[in-house]
């Protein structure tokens, strides 16, 4: 009989953590909570962004001088 690998299923454990804490940053970014299952979701965090702030163009307001 094989002997358990116990190395393989220890990344695998540290994946899953690594992933899920990925994903709580991810919510965190785009406002909303992670474990809140009537949260909308497919609202990243560039569209949470609703300040009404023009985006910058690279050209500076007109110089009167």
């Amino acid at each position: 009989m094989a002997t358990p690998n116990y190395g393989y299923e220890k990344r695998q454990r540290e994946l899953a953590k690594k992933k899920k804490k990925e994903e709580k940053l991810k919510a965190k970014a785009a406002g909303k909570r992670y474990d809140d299952p009537d949260a909308p979701e497919g609202q990243s965090a560039d569209d949470a962004d609703t300040t009404g702030a023009a985006p910058a163009s690279g050209e500076g307001p007109a110089n009167p001088a």
